[in-house]
């Protein structure tokens, strides 16, 4: 798996036409823009996990029918602290270097122990974030790359804690109908106790004129204490309604002790985030409007979660579905150690690893504490998810199991916050390494799916059609590449109804597996 999946990646910086096969609808008109680790090594030294290679952006151009391809490295301070020194000086998530190999024991013992949280890469490889008018290359550090969506060039470096109290922040903000952007993130150097922090940047926030960044307008929406100060949390994203903030404070966490002093001790930072499995999960509603959390205790068992699919408010109710998994090994599966061995192997290996799992959770939201203890309190009809009135007052909460198997979920993003009916996303099937596609309809249960033999697409990104009424009308977009070099890497075009092809663009060119990215729809003329 090694061989297409962490392979040093090179650059196209120029567009090259796409070979066409099939038609592309004349109104897909904009460009695709994709984040993920593309370099692996420097001069003699190598990362040790995927997660950790040199970001690498590229991006797929809809113009008239044509498609056009192009990708460049981010030049991050990391990138170009790495480039100069033909070898990797900085650490990464699973990967702790030492610049300096004869520094000595008490002069990292002074220089990790002066700083409580030690300074990150910003080597943003997760995602694609808009603030504004502005584009970033995020990940889930307090810095960002601003990007040119169209050239792809670096153009800038942003910190959150130049605008925010925040050390740590996600790479998966929500847009609302309006065009804001709300994100989340944790604050762990402050007066008083640690905060999970929420917050918002306005649509018109970029000044393009004076040359100023959106994330000067950033703006606190609220802040939820965290239960334990030495172990935070770790969150991948949160779900977000009209009215509230859905986040899971689950049992997964951040040891911040072992983070400040891994580099004294040799230890990455990937291995100071433990899953007490004994722990319960809690779930906390925040009001966007006022700040101020619902005072209900919800709860529910240990779980571990990254990607959110969707949330929304009906009857008294948040309801909000999300990919869960009974522990936290799926990081250990992408040591590129974990990955030299073979298809066959690989997937045999993956059996010992928790599955994702799609689960529905309902939070009642006006909590009648006169109600009997042990009283379900969803009284939603179509849903098995149940809500437990406790005896100290707190409920728990117990999920549906919606759909078994799939990862890296997308949604027509019009039905963000609302109450939607299918979702897509990478189908899993005992590994991590997608070969399907697939649609899920959430009222019927049943799912459609795509596959080619010897293809791996990345995350499906829904585009609608201009003008659609129905939450299907439109496309898939994903990139696929294949370890069969008769088989050259392209842009899948799939009926979103469907799941049928209706284009594919071919590029000769090398592209790498990526994360996560957005659609920008060109501006009309």
């Amino acid at each position: 798996m090694q061989k297409i999946f962490a392979q040093n990646a090179t650059e196209t910086p120029e567009p090259v036409k796409a070979d066409i096969k099939g038609l592309v609808p004349d109104w897909l008109q904009g460009t695709l823009l994709r984040n993920g680790p593309g370099l692996f090594s420097m001069g003699d030294s190598a990362y040790n996990h995927w997660f950790d290679g040199m970001s690498l952006i590229h991006s797929y151009t809809f113009k008239d029918g044509d498609v056009y391809y192009r990708s460049k490295f981010l030049r991050s301070d990391t990138y170009k602290r790495n480039t100069r020194a033909n070898r990797i000086v900085v650490c990464e998530f699973g990967t702790m270097i030492y610049p300096d190999p004869c520094q000595n024991i008490f002069s990292r013992a002074f220089t990790y122990m002066c700083n409580a949280i030690p300074d990150f890469t910003d080597n943003n490889l997760i995602n694609i974030i808009r603030y504004g008018e502005d584009y970033y290359a995020s990940s889930e550090v307090n810095y960002l790359n601003q990007i040119d969506p169209h050239s792809l060039d670096t153009v800038g470096r942003a910190n959150y804690r130049n605008h925010i109290n925040i050390n740590l922040a996600t790479a998966h903000p929500h847009y609302d109908d309006e065009g804001n952007t709300y994100n989340m993130g944790t604050s762990l150097m402050r007066m008083g106790r640690p905060n999970y922090v929420i917050f918002k940047v306005p649509k018109d926030a970029t000044d393009k004129e004076r040359g100023k960044l959106a994330l000067r307008k950033v703006e606190q929406v609220c802040s939820i204490p965290m239960r334990s100060m030495l172990y935070p949390s770790y969150y991948h994203s949160f779900g977000m309604t009209e009215n509230y903030i859905v986040f899971v404070e689950q049992p997964f966490k951040l040891d911040v002790l072992r983070l400040a002093t891994a580099y004294f001790r040799g230890v990455n930072w990937g291995s100071c985030l433990k899953y007490d499995k004994e722990d319960n999960t809690y779930f906390h509603l925040m009001n966007k409007k006022t700040g101020k959390a619902v005072s209900t205790v919800y709860r529910g068992d240990a779980l571990v979660v990254f990607h959110h699919v969707n949330a929304y408010e009906e009857d008294g109710h948040v309801v909000f579905d999300m990919i869960t998994y009974k522990d936290s090994n799926l990081y250990d599966m992408f040591y590129i150690e974990n990955m030299k061995q073979n298809a066959d192997d690989w997937v045999e290996s993956s059996k010992g690893f928790s599955p994702p799992v799609v689960q529905r959770f309902v939070l009642p939201i006006n909590v009648d504490q006169d109600s009997p203890q042990g009283t379900n309190l969803v009284t939603l009809s179509d849903t098995t998810a149940q809500a437990v009135l406790q005896k100290d007052g707190s409920v728990y909460c117990t999920p549906e199991t919606v759909f078994n198997g799939l990862e890296m979920p997308g949604i027509n993003y019009k039905f963000n916050g609302k109450k939607y009916r299918y979702f897509y996303g990478s189908r899993v099937e005992w590994s991590p390494n997608p070969n399907k596609l697939a649609k899920v309809d959430i009222v019927t249960r049943e799912h459609k799916e795509w596959t080619e033999k010897n293809c791996f697409p990345s995350e499906p990104v829904f585009v609608a059609t201009p003008g659609a009424v129905e939450e299907d009308d439109g496309v898939i977009l994903s990139s696929v590449i294949s370890p069969d070099p008769d088989i050259a890497p392209y842009l899948l075009v799939l009926n979103a109804k469907t799941m049928e092809e209706v284009a594919r663009a071919a590029v000769d060119v090398t592209v790498h597996m990526d994360l996560h990215g957005m659609f920008i729809p060109s501006s009309p003329m």
